[in-house]
């Protein structure tokens, strides 16, 4: 736990220098705080069927534009998530025009959405009921694993992939996501006692790290 807890700290672009100087290891999950990497044979799979995996990132970006735009219109009262939040949505649904685009430019069209069992399975561990703050807390925190594991998904594929041009689309896309995980731990810390978001943190680590041996590799989807 204590990498973790010296990591809470950094600014995005650090981190974004510290993934990319690091090969795929044990080093890069615990740069991002996850417990196991991603199984090995994700990214060959992801190889096989570019379009489903770029129409299953293009459904991604939507989904995480239209939670911020949740979030903004939860908690309008605070006012650094909601300044923070909103240029996000904007990024976020820019990202889904950059794949879309990527799709059409391969002649390729973009499928129907699928069942993000990932994050329903993240949803679920949320708590439900009580304290808003409780509820508010750990949808941060869901946002912040999202964030984290796409960005080392990111990093598979920028590191795993044949094709070179989308080698480099996802090394920005890797970048994007580790600037979004911090940017979610900071608004916790900001609205919780540090020492609560990372008590509660590492609860969510624990549980992700037993949900994701159990959920099916799928090079279909991107969690």
């Amino acid at each position: 736990m204590k990498l973790i807890i010296n990591l809470f700290g950094l600014t995005p672009y650090t981190l974004c220098l510290l993934l990319m100087t690091q090969d795929y290891s044990e080093d890069t999950k615990n740069i991002l705080g996850l417990q196991l990497p991603t199984d090995p044979r994700w990214v060959d799979l992801a190889a096989m069927d570019i379009q489903a995996i770029l129409t299953d990132h293009a459904y991604c970006e939507q989904k995480a534009a239209l939670t911020c735009i949740s979030l903004i219109q939860r908690y309008s009262d605070r006012e650094k998530l909601v300044f923070d939040l909103s240029p996000i949505v904007t990024e976020e649904w820019g990202h889904f025009r950059l794949v879309l685009n990527e799709l059409k430019k391969r002649n390729l069209s973009i499928g129907k959405q699928r069942r993000d069992e990932y994050v329903n399975q993240l949803i679920a561990f949320q708590k439900k009921g009580g304290r808003e703050e409780d509820r508010m807390l750990d949808q941060l925190l869901t946002m912040a694993l999202v964030e984290a594991r796409s960005c080392e998904r990111f990093k598979r594929l920028s590191e795993g992939l044949n094709d070179n041009y989308l080698r480099k689309f996802y090394r920005r896309f890797m970048e994007s996501e580790a600037g979004h995980y911090t940017l979610f731990i900071d608004l916790a810390e900001t609205y919780f006692d540090k020492e609560r978001v990372r008590m509660r943190w590492k609860e969510w680590l624990d549980y992700e790290a037993e949900m994701i041996v159990k959920l099916e590799v799928r090079g279909d989807r991107i969690h």
